[in-house]
């Protein structure tokens, strides 16, 4: 089973709300880092981002060259990143 990226409705408005480009930069952003997340933790190596707690489940990182925050949290049994908080600004 593949990972997979789910947001919670307020970051997803948020992606919506965005320039196109923006937008679809954004989105493949997010299915880039559920591979990367993957790709990481069978390694045996720490995910990608800043650790914001200490039972390495939720961290931050910035898309690269775009003016956008996200806070994403790994969800280990259901293969799955959640993103509870995803800031642009613009």
């Amino acid at each position: 089973m593949s990972w997979s990226v789910w947001t919670e409705e307020i970051p997803a408005q948020t992606v919506l709300d965005m320039p196109a480009d923006l937008r679809r930069k954004t989105a493949n952003f997010l299915r880039a880092l559920a591979i990367e997340v993957a790709g990481a933790l069978d390694l045996g190596r720490r995910p990608p981002g800043d650790p914001m707690d200490d039972i390495a489940v939720r961290y931050s990182l910035e898309v690269p060259g775009e003016p956008v925050i996200i806070e994403y949290m790994i969800m280990r049994d259901a293969k799955e990143i959640r993103v509870p908080v995803l800031v642009w600004f613009h």
